[in-house]
């Protein structure tokens, strides 16, 4: 049932988003028995519209000749970030952007479970998106995690490592963020769902 759901949801966000992309989701991706949130449906969706923005956002790129700067960070960048925060203070959910060559050194894997992650998406470029049962902390739930590709306007900033504009080379002296090409696995969105999460808790309140 809870399949359904979530096969339902993505078709969704498939239609209102423009999405293309056939995701490889099946029963056969979770990877531990056990009860799935309520939550997860919704997490997939709000997931695929944040990627979505992300996309879009990307896109405003297109054609510009001039060298990206720290302003261009701020229009294209950060607000994918800042609505992954905004998700997870209302959700009550944990929602990261994580990847092996990473920029921000707050995005590298941080655990076990998501550098697994992330090399079963290297290994199957046709994988989108699947979850697994996780316990983080002291919360058992479920943590879905969704690919994040390169494309052509991504490589302004994260092309080759000497074209990187100079904010880049400033601001992230450690950067691991360079020498992609169109369709590479930038990283993937990580969110782990708490079997209890903040809605259930004001549900069972009022």
């Amino acid at each position: 049932m809870v399949f359904r759901l979530i096969q339902a949801a993505l078709r969704a966000c498939m239609v209102t988003f423009g999405l293309v992309a056939i995701l490889n989701i099946t029963p056969a991706a979770i990877a531990a028995p056990g009860p799935v949130p309520a939550d997860l449906p919704q997490a997939v969706a709000e997931i695929e519209s944040l990627d979505a923005m992300r996309s879009g956002l990307a896109s405003t790129l297109e054609g510009q000749t001039e060298m990206p700067t720290g302003e261009t960070f701020k229009q294209v960048c950060k607000p994918v970030g800042m609505r992954a925060k905004q998700l997870s203070q209302e959700r009550g959910w944990q929602v990261k952007q994580i990847a092996n060559r990473y920029r921000n050194p707050a995005h590298a894997p941080d655990n076990l479970h998501a550098r697994m992650a992330l090399a079963k998406f290297e290994q199957d470029p046709d994988l989108v998106g699947f979850w697994d049962q996780e316990t983080m902390g002291d919360q058992t739930g479920v943590r879905y995690y969704r690919r994040i590709n390169v494309e052509a306007t991504c490589l302004a900033c994260h092309g080759a490592k000497g074209d990187r504009p100079d904010f880049v080379k400033a601001k992230y002296p450690d950067d691991r963020a360079y020498d992609f090409n169109v369709g590479d696995l930038r990283g993937m969105y990580a969110v782990f769902v708490p079997a209890t999460t903040q809605a259930d808790v004001q549900a069972a309140l009022q």
